[in-house]
């Protein structure tokens, strides 16, 4: 009698999921989000270009020319946002990987400024930010691949 297994009880299983039909909305929203600011960025960049060029004697350009910082602000705080929610260790990964894009940044232009000193051509200011995302990734790169290899 020991040896027999106990009859089934008759319960109703547990109630199904709800079927999420946005559900790739709710995981990537931050990441839909920063996709389309930048791409509002890239169109009102284009747009002022393509205005300024047709006018270069407006008295207005100078504010046509200033319209892609309103996106990039945009940017700005989404990314700010998303820093903001992430966890410890991640918050922690992502300040030393800005602060070597700062350093290693502030390191390039210094030295490439006293290259410009003994003639190699000017530097447009406008490459210092997309260098600047650049080694921010790079540093997350690497300190991704620190950890994941310390375990």
């Amino acid at each position: 009698m020991r040896t027999e297994t106990p009859t089934p009880v008759a319960f109703p299983g547990p109630p199904l999921p709800a079927v999420i039909l946005n559900s790739s909305w709710v995981t990537y929203k931050a990441q839909i989000e920063f996709g389309f600011a930048i791409l509002a960025y890239l169109m009102v960049l284009v747009g002022s270009v393509t205005v300024l060029q047709a006018n270069p004697d407006a008295r207005w350009k100078f504010g046509v020319a200033v319209l892609p910082v309103i996106p990039a602000g945009l940017v700005i705080w989404l990314t700010v946002r998303a820093l903001g929610r992430l966890d410890e260790v991640q918050k922690r990964t992502q300040m030393q990987a800005l602060g070597f894009s700062m350093v290693a940044t502030g390191l390039l232009t210094f030295g490439y400024g006293f290259l410009e000193g003994v003639g190699l051509p000017h530097l447009n200011s406008t490459f210092v930010l997309p260098l600047m995302a650049i080694l921010w990734g790079l540093g997350v790169g690497v300190l991704a691949l620190r950890y994941r290899f310390r375990r």
